[in-house]
């Protein structure tokens, strides 16, 4: 489905299940919203509305490749509300998204009935590159970690990236993203590794990853907000959690064990449960 912004430019979403809306932004950036697949089979009870980021599937690339900021995702977000004509909706951000999904109810508070932080963060600042790179250590004995550790140096190599060399250099460092990577991971993976990947759109992201802190602007959120990560995500997992929980008002921070990045994926039940819980809860 597609709807076309204030500015000319076309955004595609794509609708799942039935029940109450449920708008859901993925995150990359530079990903659409296809390797969140049914989301845990959240589909079941409520209709997933999950939008694909400008740039990213059938979405149109802005004219200028600077247009990859926060708050121009913010923008995107608000437009899709007014065209589903919602007053107030139910809103989860995974990853960048959670980011995206932080600011934009920080703004338009008014706006978010129920609020769901998955695998995100709210800065990266020393703590979490501490975390992150212990829980990389935590898995150098798995057989693909020299490669993974590799394409990972080759990325900071250089100052740009076509989407193909990104599309490598991501897979490549994907098992990174589970608490454990076997088969099954492999194969999770095998449904979306023919994507394109917005190169353009991480590229801005690592740009503004230094100066990113919505600590102070998401104090301002009034949604009840659910926090929910993996114990053992390695890049947005319980010291990032811990972060936002204390910043927010009135939010319940929930770690899953045995999972890591691709929580919604490696623990879906329980996800699946703690999502469905939440926004079944009366504000």
């Amino acid at each position: 489905m597609k709807f076309v912004t204030s500015d000319g430019r076309k955004l595609t979403y794509r609708k799942l299940g039935h029940g109450p809306m449920l708008v859901c932004h993925p995150g990359g950036p530079g990903f659409s919203s296809t390797y969140l697949g049914d989301l845990a089979g959240l589909w079941e009870q409520y209709t997933l509305i999950m939008l694909n980021p400008r740039g990213t599937a059938a979405s149109d690339r802005p004219a200028d490749r600077a247009d990859y900021r926060l708050d121009d995702y913010v923008s995107d977000l608000e437009e899709l509300r007014q065209h589903l004509a919602l007053d107030r909706m139910s809103l989860l951000g995974y990853s960048h998204g959670g980011l995206v999904a932080q600011a934009y109810a920080s703004e338009h508070r008014d706006r978010v009935a129920r609020l769901v932080l998955a695998a995100t963060a709210a800065r990266f600042g020393p703590e979490q590159t501490a975390a992150t790179q212990a829980a990389k250590e935590k898995r150098s004995g798995q057989p693909w970690y020299p490669d993974a550790v590799a394409a990972g140096n080759e990325a900071d190599a250089l100052d740009s990236m076509t989407d193909e060399q990104l599309r490598d250099i991501v897979f490549r460092q994907m098992p990174f993203y589970f608490a454990r990577f076997g088969p099954a991971e492999a194969g999770y993976l095998d449904t979306f590794s023919s994507e394109t990947i917005n190169a353009d759109a991480l590229t801005a992201f690592g740009e503004q990853m230094p100066s990113l802190d919505l600590r102070v602007r998401i104090a301002a959120i009034t949604a009840p907000t659910l926090v929910i990560t993996g114990d053992e995500d390695f890049i947005c997992g319980p010291v990032c959690a811990r972060e936002i929980t204390a910043a927010i008002p009135r939010a319940r921070e929930v770690i899953i064990g045995d999972a890591g990045h691709m929580v919604f994926v490696e623990q879906a039940q329980a996800f699946h449960d703690e999502v469905v819980d939440f926004l079944g809860q009366a504000s």
